[in-house]
């Protein structure tokens, strides 16, 4: 039996007042396929917490929110500039490349994070007829590494991308965590950053699975409810993820679970500094501690706690943590850890 899971927020159960949310709306029969109360409330809390003129769209995993939506600001040839740690290279299966049928034009970064430059350096095939052309930026919030982009950058980017005729996509399956590090609302790093389309992430944040698509350019809302039929992402009792969605909207439950989980990762990074051989490969912003230590205190640490290498080659690893994760987790794997880096 393991202690508390390092290894992931995926791990951790469900917030209470998302149970909550599930349970109220497991009464009576509804229709199906969004046309519930439930959904028509979400719908409603998105315009609330993005602005008017934003649509949102409940799905069911992570992987499907970002192809939802990356496909509306897609063409037959086009391609999608990114970081080469981003999820949609990755993590992701090539689902980009297969479901989408387009090209990953990935940057190489030292901190997850693209710059303006960076999309500028991939715009030279523009026009070429021999080159896929670009046509969406793709960035994540928090980044892969755990890094954060301030609204500025953003902003940066937006207008890098819109002057080359581009459109920008946010993977926000952290967005809260985000959010809650830089101590800002949901909106100034999406809507008022020049955001075209961002997904709104509910599994890591204490939803059971739950997603969002979030459109903000409204050119492009018409066409989601199609695509997101057609990529398998319409879920026929759509009232239980529009009800959790809801609740974690409501209140600022997203932000209560993500400033918890960001304060754990940074009691976490916090208690390694007096460590030997123990230390941060990249800045704590969010709800992920990626630390570099020696491989037997690594392996010694696996017998006992669920985690993952990152770079094996380096030895380092990454630690994650949830909204449910306690000081008394922290600390109690603070002290193994000790242990294991002094053995």
């Amino acid at each position: 039996m393991y202690p508390k899971s390092f290894a992931s927020d995926n791990h951790a159960g469900v917030h209470p007042a998302v149970l909550e949310a599930m349970a109220a709306a497991n009464h009576g029969d509804a229709p199906a396929y969004g046309d519930d109360s439930w959904t028509s409330a979400f719908e409603e809390k998105v315009k609330e917490a993005f602005g008017p003129d934003a649509a949102g769209f409940a799905v069911l995993n992570g992987a499907g929110a970002n192809m939802v939506g990356l496909a509306p600001m897609l063409g037959r040839y086009s391609a999608i500039i990114c970081a080469d740690t981003a999820h949609i290279a990755t993590h992701e299966a090539g689902a980009s490349e297969r479901l989408l049928g387009v090209k990953l034009l990935t940057v190489p970064t030292e901190d997850g994070k693209l710059r303006p430059a960076d999309i500028k350096a991939r715009l030279g095939g523009i026009g070429n007829h021999h080159e896929s052309q670009p046509a969406v930026v793709s960035i994540s919030q928090t980044t892969e590494l755990g890094t954060c982009y301030s609204p500025a950058e953003i902003a940066a980017l937006a207008e890098t991308a819109h002057e080359a005729g581009l459109r920008l996509h946010v993977d926000g399956a952290r967005l809260a965590n985000a959010a809650a590090y830089l101590d800002c609302d949901l909106k100034a790093v999406t809507t008022d950053a020049g955001v075209d389309v961002f997904s709104f992430g509910g599994t890591k944040n204490g939803a059971l699975a739950a997603e969002a698509v979030v459109v903000l350019d409204s050119s492009l809302a018409h066409a989601v409810p199609f695509l997101r039929r057609q990529s398998l992402q319409l879920a026929s009792k759509m009232r239980f993820i529009s009800a959790q969605l809801s609740a974690l909207l409501t209140d600022d439950l997203w932000r209560t679970n993500a400033a918890h989980a960001n304060r754990m990762a940074e009691r976490l990074a916090d208690g390694l500094t007096d460590l030997p051989g123990v230390s941060l490969a990249y800045p704590v912003q969010g709800n992920a501690v990626f630390a570099t230590l020696p491989t037997a205190a690594i392996e010694i640490l696996q017998q006992r706690y669920l985690f993952h290498y990152w770079d094996e080659a380096a030895g380092t690893v990454r630690w994650m943590t949830a909204f449910d994760t306690t000081p008394e987790h922290v600390d109690d794997f603070l002290d193994d850890i000790r242990k294991a880096a002094t053995t």
